[in-house]
């Protein structure tokens, strides 16, 4: 049961804007023989609910904008906001990337995107990702 919460532990803070990585808990308890399809799930589900932390952060964050300490400049803002406008929620399926995943689900909330639909999107995205940990993990002689 330990090893399930420290797996969706670190698929949670994964999603979150701190720099974690859960593919090697997740493969770590593969090779010990624990059933792939429930990491998956535990995994899918801890990694889509740290990625709605990114969006209620996303909802609230422009409000402090004109703060000496904000990090993010306008012409930033603006420029993710017409991203996002452009490529639309479908970019949410790659949610799951290491590199801009985490300022996809952000943007979302400062777009105001339904959380249903952020959750469907970023969710079924992240269950690619685990799935393919899964299916790679397969592949690893003698690790």
């Amino acid at each position: 049961m330990l090893s399930y919460f420290i797996l969706f532990s670190s698929s949670f803070l994964a999603a979150t804007i701190l720099p974690f990585y859960s593919e090697f808990i997740l493969f770590g308890l593969l090779k010990q023989g624990e059933p792939a399809w429930l990491l998956v799930v535990v995994a899918t589900a801890g990694n889509t609910l740290g990625s709605v932390v990114n969006w209620y952060l996303g909802l609230y964050i422009l409000k402090f904008q004109n703060k000496k300490w904000f990090y993010f400049k306008q012409k930033q803002i603006e420029k993710a906001q017409v991203w996002f406008a452009r490529y639309g929620l479908w970019s949410l399926l790659f949610a799951w990337l290491p590199l801009g995943g985490d300022v996809l689900t952000l943007i979302a909330g400062i777009m105001r995107v339904k959380l249903i639909t952020f959750v469907v999107l970023v969710g079924i995205g992240k269950l690619c990702r685990y799935l393919a940990v899964v299916y790679l993990s397969q592949f690893t002689f003698g690790f």
